[in-house]
């Protein structure tokens, strides 16, 4: 009781404190934390008794409960869905894998589908917050620290979230490795060039400077995962028109149909490899000694498979309008095609489009071959997980009656696609795409695929439907027929048929 009583009257002292500084004030120190804790809901526990709003603030963001933030930015149609619910085509699902995919989540327990997401001594503040670069979680321990992290020190050092935090400690390796998911975050980020990133390396930018906090939701979105907490956008920051020199205004012309990212991010990849392709039927073997490619990364591992990396990658490009097409546990497949599990909403007709550059993953995915839908394996968990057993029927079993879906005892591997976001290693505005790199024969544009009949500088109009073509050349049709019949029987129809020439164009003008 005395020792909460002196907690209670810290947190006053730390709070009269708070108000007496600029806005601008880090954090402030925390060293009355004097422990001793015995684990990380301790930590949480003394946080909250201070923190009290910003734990119920948590409780309701995506990066707690690894689904869409609706009340955030209105994304009914995600509203329950996320990392937590859809299947990739890396280490496949959460699902029945609890305890190793939640060693990265911002909590402590998540080890199975029971865990309590409305339990506020659940939250792990200190993995966003501390600053010794010392916290540590085990690996296959659904969020329990490590035994060799110093809580004490950790709880002390309290601060506002770094690049080393953000990415060291989570998003730089998502997918089981430093840049094997995204492509564009890598460990590179922690301390890179101008040339890498003009924003972390040229300005020393933090994570939080584009992406927003408020009330614990982050701003942003990655195509691998339905919704998130709000979009950001480079014009946040740029506005518009952010172009200068004799070429602004054809330039910034360009911004009304393509993303800043398509022209300032060329390639991807361009220090650390990122995995393009993953072959999950080639697992299980004894192969020795492990292949590697010309980067040094190993291209197989006996639990996952077989591999293809890649470095300076050039990006797929396809029109984006913020919302996504997904795969959804039990959707139909069809093992003679690529299933595409997420894939960028949006055409050349919808102005809420603009061109963007993704990275596509492919790989081959464990499939039921008689009800022909994706298999979500048990690949960490008890004796019947693949990574136990090497049993791929005994994994899809398990799998599949923990998340209660039928499995047929038969099994496929089926290819898929998984389109992810390129928003990060921007380059400098001279490392940008030229003209040239676009508009000349093989160009990193695919104009074709982008629904254009050719290079859309020669053919133009992207707003023009082939059903507005046709309207117009009705249009026209009947103004020629109807020349013929009364040009010289009415006086003035001359002026008639330019009137409506003239709406045509107009026609034409607002299309464009």
């Amino acid at each position: 009781m005395k020792h909460n009583i002196h907690i209670g009257f810290y947190c006053l002292l730390a709070c009269v404190l708070a108000l007496s500084f600029s806005s601008s004030a880090a954090y402030l120190n925390h060293s009355f934390l004097t422990g001793p804790y015995e684990n990380g809901p301790e930590v949480t526990a003394e946080c909250i008794s201070c923190h009290a709003q910003q734990a119920a603030d948590m409780l309701n963001s995506t990066h707690w409960l690894w689904t869409t933030c609706s009340e955030c930015c209105g994304d009914e149609a995600y509203e329950g869905l996320g990392k937590r619910t859809v299947i990739n085509n890396f280490c496949v699902a959460i699902a029945s894998n609890e305890p190793r995919c939640t060693s990265c989540h911002t909590g402590y327990g998540w080890e199975d589908d029971t865990f309590d997401f409305t339990n506020a001594s659940n939250i792990d503040c200190v993995v966003c917050h501390e600053t010794t670069g010392t916290y540590v979680k085990i690996p296959t321990g659904a969020g329990a620290v490590d035994p060799s992290v110093d809580l004490v020190a950790v709880a002390q050092s309290v601060g506002s979230p770094s690049r080393d935090t953000c990415g060291g400690s989570c998003h730089f390796f998502g997918g089981g490795g430093d840049n094997v998911k995204h492509g564009d975050m890598s460990s590179a980020l922690l301390d890179p060039s101008r040339e890498l990133d003009v924003h972390m390396g040229g300005m020393d930018f933090d994570c939080q400077n584009c992406h927003k906090t408020t009330a614990h939701n982050v701003a942003g979105r990655f195509a691998g995962v339905p919704g998130s907490e709000c979009r950001v956008e480079c014009s946040d920051c740029h506005g518009d028109t952010p172009h200068q020199g004799v070429f602004k205004e054809r330039l910034d012309g360009h911004s009304d149909s393509i993303a800043c990212q398509t022209c300032h991010i060329p390639e991807f990849a361009r220090e650390v490899p990122t995995k393009m392709y993953w072959d999950w039927s080639q697992a299980g073997q004894d192969i020795d000694p492990i292949p590697t490619d010309e980067y040094g990364k190993e291209t197989y591992n006996k639990k996952k498979g077989s591999f293809v990396w890649g470095m300076n990658v050039t990006p797929t490009y396809a029109w984006f309008n913020g919302s996504f097409d997904k795969y959804y546990l039990g959707d139909e497949v069809d093992p003679d095609v690529v299933t595409v599990l997420t894939a960028p909403l949006g055409d050349r007709y919808d102005r809420d489009s603009k061109i963007y550059p993704f990275k596509i993953h492919l790989a081959k995915q464990i499939s039921d071959a008689e009800y022909n839908y994706l298999i979500i394996p048990d690949l960490f968990g008890g004796e019947n997980s693949y990574w136990a057993s090497f049993d791929w029927d005994k994994a899809a079993r398990a799998g599949m009656e923990y998340v209660d879906v039928p499995y047929s005892g038969q099994y496929e591997f089926v290819e898929t696609s998984l389109y992810e976001s390129i928003n990060h290693e921007v380059a400098p505005k001279e490392g940008a795409l030229k003209c040239k790199e676009c508009h000349l024969d093989d160009g990193a544009m695919d104009f074709e695929a982008l629904g254009y009949e050719g290079d859309p500088m020669i053919v133009g109009e992207r707003f023009m439907s082939e059903e507005e073509i046709k309207e117009i050349e009705s249009m026209e049709a009947e103004s020629e027929e109807s020349e013929t019949e009364s040009s010289e029987s009415s006086p003035g129809f001359e002026f008639f048929i330019g009137v409506f020439g003239l709406l045509a164009a107009l026609l034409i003008a607002r299309r464009k």
